[in-house]
């Protein structure tokens, strides 16, 4: 059979990622016609979770210039995946992943809080299981899931996708894989988009953006005591983040506090797990509403 990246091109954006040598061969096998870019023989810190305005216009560029049809990279360490359509532009990490679920045929997920709600809709998924951000979370819920489901995957906002269980696609089976994977969510984006587009199979999807940013220098404690005033008087902490007249609906603890407004959208709050710094995360139907809602906080 003739394979399936035949007539692609596939731009691999090397930077100095770990696994940089092991990409291009591997979409040539799967008939891509391949462009190395932006190697690096010094670190280059990537973050795909916020994704560098330097980033983002490299990436525009290269699609223009070399006519592809997508760009893979990864971050550093080359766990977790980042991924451009053909006009350069990256998806978040979350819609990569609901986007391989769905390639996959999954019937639970596992994901953390952080996500943007149209995975957890019900719309796509038999189940979904929202877990505290971080993929060892992430691999717990599998437990859980694994009792009533067989066809199990997580994934996580910066892209992290992670198997939870085997799973048959063409007659082969893929084992199980509780660690992050880079590769398996480019390849099944690029299969289901085998005969259209990216940006085609995103804007098939219901329209809902999300944006995140971080506060550097704020200690654990600091963050901690923010949340603990919301939890006492939420219009305190709505008034102290400059969101009183926003007026909220409801708010889930599962980490930190997220905060559904009247306007049905999100503003999520919480402390860094690994670094003094607290984190914002909001989802709008309007993406410069979700960027606004992330700069006032």
């Amino acid at each position: 059979s003739t394979p399936f990246l035949k007539n692609k091109r596939i731009g691999i954006y090397e930077h100095s990622s770990a696994g940089r040598d092991l990409y291009k061969p591997l979409f040539i096998a799967l008939g891509a016609e391949v462009v190395s870019l932006g190697r690096s023989d010094n670190f280059v810190p990537i973050d795909t979770e916020a994704v560098s305005k330097e980033d983002r216009e490299k990436a525009r560029s290269w699609a223009k210039e070399f006519d592809l049809d997508a760009i893979f990279s990864t971050d550093g360490d080359g766990d977790r995946p980042l991924i451009a359509d053909e006009a350069g532009e990256w998806l978040r990490g979350d819609i990569l992943g609901l986007l391989c679920s769905l390639a996959l045929d999954a019937e639970a997920v596992a994901i953390p809080v952080s996500c943007n709600s149209i995975i957890s809709s019900g719309r796509f998924f038999k189940h979904v299981k929202l877990t505290k951000i971080g993929s060892p979370y992430v691999i717990e819920a599998f437990n859980e899931l694994s009792r009533s489901y067989s066809r199990i995957v997580g994934f996580e906002a910066n892209g992290g996708f992670l198997l939870g269980s085997d799973i048959c696609i063409n007659e082969q089976n893929l084992h199980a894989l509780p660690t992050r994977d880079a590769v398996l969510p480019a390849i099944m984006l690029l299969y289901k988009s085998r005969n259209t587009s990216i940006s085609a199979l995103v804007n098939e999807l219901p329209t809902r953006y999300t944006h995140s940013d971080r506060l550097q220098g704020i200690t654990t404690d600091k963050s901690q005591s923010l949340i603990s005033m919301g939890r006492e008087n939420l219009s305190n902490l709505l008034s102290y983040i400059g969101l009183e007249n926003e007026g909220a609906i409801s708010t889930d603890m599962t980490d930190g506090m997220r905060i559904t407004l009247r306007d049905g959208c999100i503003v999520h709050l919480r402390a860094s797990g690994n670094a003094p710094e607290l984190r914002c995360y909001a989802e709008a139907n309007l993406l410069n509403r979700a960027q606004d809602l992330v700069n006032t906080t």
